[in-house]
């Protein structure tokens, strides 16, 4: 019997419950187990005690409708809480923060339901903990990590103590090839997160569907979307074009496979049609941009790149640069990455009503491609594909977000996006 059936009724019922009192006992007798069996049960597939999650839970929706505007008071009498000073202590000992440091940052996201069958990382400190004994480091603290730039947190890295990272994924392809890749580039005048072997010498270890792995902490800071709005905007948008063109040309020489993507086929075959409807495409609109798209691809350079370069995963000092995460990184259009730089920072800053800043944003996305044209000179087929390559990254971020019930805002905001884009596709060209 797949027990993730039972603890997947259970999680609904408790999303569906949260304002009203719930036991772990009327939990276990509606999924028919005995209090201990479910009590494992829900701990192996959530990651964490069934009451621990209701408090998380309770804790999440709570600081999301005070975020709102919800009166806080009568918020946290709704949830269960007796008092603030109440809500205040559980909310700190749960994110290691305030409420509203927590709200500052940005953090208080609208909740999703969790879908056992869909969710990939559901990892508790303590079975971090548990996992990094293969590193000897268990005594270390452990610690979220959250993306400076939009808030979220990460659903697959923890910080460890100070100085390192804990990894982890599904998917053995992606942690191997994000090994390899950084073991192909170390030394090689980019800071990035070097994998450390556990102590008997491997690169990672498997934990159930999971995989493992830990990497050195870069010192320094992420980049911030909004940060490129202020001061001298375009000497930091040429920054990050001259940084990605300098990676690129490290990654040119890695002596390591990754996957080989083709861009136009999966925008063609599958992005293409499953956004039409939802933007709203006409069939002229569509048939021009697939005929003009495919006479550019098979003339544009491709190499490995990062694939991932939104701002959070640029780390910055005082003299030194670098990237994190390379995970996602495979064989595709060289230009994809920075234009994908170029739509991360207008995603994580996107208002249409703001016409000075959409403005500022198309001199950032030129600065950025600039500065990458001043390290990896662009060829006139690759001047002429830009607009195409924003677009293909478009489709395929709204295609997926469509998918996903985790991410309605960014979906929502995708959509807008990619439709004001094509309000400004000429302009996208580069001269």
């Amino acid at each position: 019997m797949d027990y993730r059936k039972s603890i997947q009724e259970s999680l609904d019922y408790i999303e569906d419950n949260l304002k009203t009192p719930i036991t772990a006992t009327e939990l276990c007798e509606q999924a028919g187990y005995s209090l201990f069996h479910y009590y494992r049960l829900f701990q192996s597939a959530v990651g964490m005690s069934v009451m621990q999650y209701i408090l998380r839970r309770r804790l999440i929706h709570a600081i999301y409708e005070i975020r709102c505007g919800c009166k806080r008071i009568d918020v946290i009498l709704e949830y269960g809480f007796d008092t603030y000073a109440g809500f205040y202590k559980a909310f700190r000992r749960e994110f290691d923060c305030t409420p509203s440091t927590y709200i500052k940052k940005g953090r208080a996201k609208r909740p999703y339901k969790l879908n056992l069958y869909k969710e990939d990382y559901m990892v508790s400190h303590k079975k971090a903990l548990d996992v990094l004994k293969h590193w000897k480091l268990e005594n270390e603290s452990i610690s979220d990590v959250y993306h400076e730039s939009n808030g979220e947190k990460s659903n697959r890295a923890f910080y460890v103590g100070k100085n390192f990272v804990l990894k982890f994924s599904k998917n053995d392809d992606e942690v191997k090839n994000a090994i390899a890749l950084c073991n192909a580039i170390k030394g090689a005048g980019v800071c990035i997160s070097s994998p450390i072997e556990t102590t008997d010498g491997r690169a990672y270890v498997q934990d159930g569907e999971l995989f493992f792995y830990v990497t050195r902490r870069i010192s320094g800071t992420q980049m911030i979307a909004h940060d490129f709005y202020e001061g001298d905007y375009a000497a930091k948008a040429r920054f990050v074009g001259e940084i990605i063109g300098q990676l690129h040309l490290i990654l040119c020489q890695a002596k390591t496979s990754v996957n080989d993507v083709n861009l136009y086929e999966s925008v063609k075959n599958w992005a293409l049609p499953k956004s039409k409807d939802i933007l709203s495409l006409s069939e002229s609109f569509c048939r021009g941009y697939l005929n003009e798209f495919g006479k550019l691809y098979d003339k544009l350079p491709k190499q490995i790149i990062h694939r991932d370069p939104n701002p959070s995963n640029i780390i910055v000092s005082q003299n030194e640069w670098g990237f994190i995460d390379f995970e996602l990184s495979e064989k595709n259009l060289r230009i994809y990455d920075p234009c994908y730089a170029a739509v991360a920072i207008l995603s994580e800053s996107f208002d249409e009503k703001d016409q000075a800043k959409l403005s500022n944003w198309l001199e950032i996305y030129r600065n950025i491609l600039w500065g990458y044209d001043s390290v990896v000179k662009l060829t006139n087929e690759e001047c002429v594909a830009l607009p195409y390559v924003v677009m293909a990254d478009q489709l395929v971020s709204t295609a997926w977000f469509s998918e996903q019930n985790k991410y309605t805002e960014l979906f929502e905001t995708n959509k807008r996006m990619t439709q004001w884009l094509i309000t400004i596709f000429d302009e996208l060209k580069f001269d």
